[in-house]
């Protein structure tokens, strides 16, 4: 759990940790120098595949997806061989070193074959989230003039057509699915497959592989759109040396093997999804994409990629552990008492093998028993074959993380940013619950005197592109990294994150409250699916709350409360008795004043097309306080 009263407790901590600085570096190991070594062999992006088709050839399968309704394998010797005709497809029509190519679509392969095909020719590649607006696209367009933009379904190309008067950089539009419909009298607009067409036929093989041979570790690699919670969206620029300081540093504790398989399904425009899944091809595993986060469609691809790792977020382990836990509350008595052993069993076990301690027989065969009976259900939903998965993006519940660990399901908790890549990240014999690991190897910190996490790396980026000014504003004087995020470092090295600076707010009476615990504590109840906590400048704390209507008709129909829609149903006085006992019993650990008084349902959820969420489905705290003002006013009238 987010420790309680954090901001307070940081101002107590005093001189010593605000000046401790914490590296990885103190255990030995001189991770500068195996840094060194480890570019040697691999210090651009562009050339690790190529290495890997060497090796594997057609042996091995290296990437698969789903895009047409089947499984479609693509060695590491086709994988290549199609990164190189899309290559020569881009210096067929004219794309030169250090110009942008941008990729706006849901994850797939091809998405992976624009990306190393940029990185080939020394050119950048510029991801956009697939779920932005025509609006957003034009901005990040114009702002690092795309050449060619690559789009996937009929919306992206819409999108892409509507903004093309006002994008003079775009040359070229080149669609994935070759299902939408299109004006194929267009000759700006060329299809994916004719496009590599092009790169095969092309004679441009040897600048190819002079461009390729010629990338430097300190190319400009891409340009990632941070998803703009307090303004308009940041380029940031990365190097192929940040990104091998990247998968040295997260790769030092995680031993993946070759057989391995992960299950890329979040957007490979987010830089935790794409970089892990470099991660696992540097490591000569498999990636499985998967092409919606929808979590119907994600359950069908656990179930069939059944993979060994994953990138996650909070609210999926949230969601799953709110409904198991609510199935269990309604089980007859034996079997919650059955639960509660296996859990205890599984614990166990669990930390004995994290501390690689013996496990006793005795409790090797209560173990058996109680997977049987219990938790290999809990892992089955996964796949059933997890070794490690990776959870970060926002605050995270430790009591969750203990839970799934205790069931056998390894969920690491991690905390970076796009600036700077991971900072710290859990590990399987560094896991302490409520945290987000230690510092990972190359990763200093700090915490400034105001709280806030410092960190400097070879994986720091150079700057924002295109705005100096902002990019002043990230550094310290020293050249450190100021990310934003309050937090300390505990005496064991492991990072605490409090909240957002930003998102500190103080209340009238001059306490600081950060609103992310207050969340983060409702959200582990299956009754609640997104909740905005106010109260800056105001007497006490409240609340916007949108209720899981699907847990809520379930109850409804329970309880033989009518209803005709979900304006209707958030108005009854069961209803807001309900959520009222329930935030009273999930905050009942918190200082008074961070207690939420008043509170308001809202019969629409927050998203990202009518503006209230960025494409990483984190609320954008003024437009809410904006667009629900009339609402949080009644809720502080006398």
């Amino acid at each position: 759990m987010l420790i309680r009263r954090k901001y307070i407790i940081i101002l107590r901590v005093g001189i010593d940790i605000r000046r401790r600085i914490v590296n990885m570096n103190n255990n030995g190991i001189d991770y500068e120098k195996e840094f060194r070594e480890f570019l040697a062999k691999d210090d651009h992006l562009g050339r690790m595949v190529r290495k890997r088709a060497e090796k594997y050839g057609n042996s091995k399968v290296a990437v698969r997806h789903k895009a047409f309704g089947e499984w479609e394998e693509y060695s590491w010797g086709k994988f290549s061989g199609l990164i190189d005709q899309c290559a020569m497809g881009l210096l067929e029509y004219g794309v030169k070193e250090r110009e942008f190519v941008g990729m706006f679509s849901n994850n797939r392969v091809e998405w992976a074959i624009t990306d190393y095909a940029s990185f080939s020719i020394r050119a950048c590649s510029v991801p956009v989230y697939q779920s932005n607006s025509a609006d957003e696209l034009k901005y990040i367009v114009n702002d690092c003039s795309i050449r060619i933009l690559f789009v996937e379904k009929q919306e992206h190309y819409d999108k892409a057509m509507k903004i093309l008067a006002d994008a003079p950089s775009v040359e070229k539009i080149v669609i994935y699915d070759h299902r939408i419909n299109y004006d194929k009298n267009d000759r700006r607009v060329v299809l994916f497959k004719d496009f590599l067409e092009t790169g095969k036929k092309s004679s441009r093989g040897p600048e190819l592989e002079k461009k390729l041979a010629e990338g430097k570790g300190d190319d400009l690699s891409t340009l990632i759109y941070t998803s703009g919670t307090t303004g308009v969206p940041k380029g940031v620029m990365l190097t192929h040396v940040n990104w091998m300081a990247m998968l040295f540093a997260t790769g030092y504790h995680i031993p993946i093997v070759e057989s391995d398989v992960n299950l890329a399904f979040l957007p490979l425009a987010h830089v935790f999804e794409r970089a892990w899944s470099y991660f696992i091809l540097c490591c000569n595993a498999r990636v499985d994409y998967c092409h919606e986060a929808k979590p119907e469609v994600l359950m069908q691809f656990l179930a069939e990629s059944r993979p060994h790792y994953m990138c996650s977020v909070p609210r999926l382990w949230e969601k799953v552990h709110a409904k198991v836990m609510d199935g269990i509350s309604q089980a007859p008595g034996k079997k919650q008492k059955i639960f509660k052993w296996a859990l205890e069993v599984g614990g166990q076990v669990a930390y004995l093998k994290r501390d690689m301690k013996r496990v006793p027989l005795g409790l090797k065969l209560k173990h058996k028993v109680a997977d049987r009976l219990v938790l290999h259900k809990v892992r089955d939903l996964f796949g059933g074959r997890n070794k490690v998965f990776n959870c970060g993006g926002s605050a995270f519940s430790g009591e969750i993380s203990e839970f799934f660990f205790r069931c056998g399901v390894m969920l690491l908790q991690g905390y970076g940013m796009t600036e700077c890549f991971v900072i710290s990240v859990a590990n399987p014999t560094h896991n302490k619950f409520g945290t987000c690991g230690p510092v990972v190897p190359l990763m200093k910190v700090r915490i400034s005197p105001e709280g806030e996490i410092q960190a400097t790396s070879p994986s720091q980026t150079p700057g924002y592109w295109n705005n100096p000014g902002l990019t002043k504003e990230l550094f310290t004087e020293d050249g450190w990294v100021k990310t934003g995020d309050v937090g300390i470092v505990d005496d064991e090295g492991y990072v605490i994150i409090t909240d957002r600076i930003k998102d500190l707010f103080k209340t009238s009476g001059g306490k600081y409250v950060a609103p992310q615990q207050i969340e983060t504590l409702l959200k582990e109840n299956i009754f609640f699916e997104q909740v905005a906590a106010i109260g800056d400048g105001m007497k006490y704390v409240s609340a916007l709350i949108v209720p899981s209507f699907e847990q809520l008709e379930l109850y409804c129909k329970k309880n033989n409360i009518p209803f005709t829609s979900r304006e209707d149903v958030i108005k009854r006085p069961e209803i807001i008795g309900l959520y009222r006992a329930r935030i009273d019993a999930r905050t009942e650990s918190l200082g008074q004043v961070e207690k939420v008084k008043k509170f308001t349902l809202l019969a629409e959820e927050f998203s990202q097309e009518t503006g209230e969420l960025t494409p990483t489905f984190k609320i954008k705290r003024k437009v809410i306080s904006n667009k629900y003002q009339d609402a949080i006013s009644s809720m502080y009238v006398e």
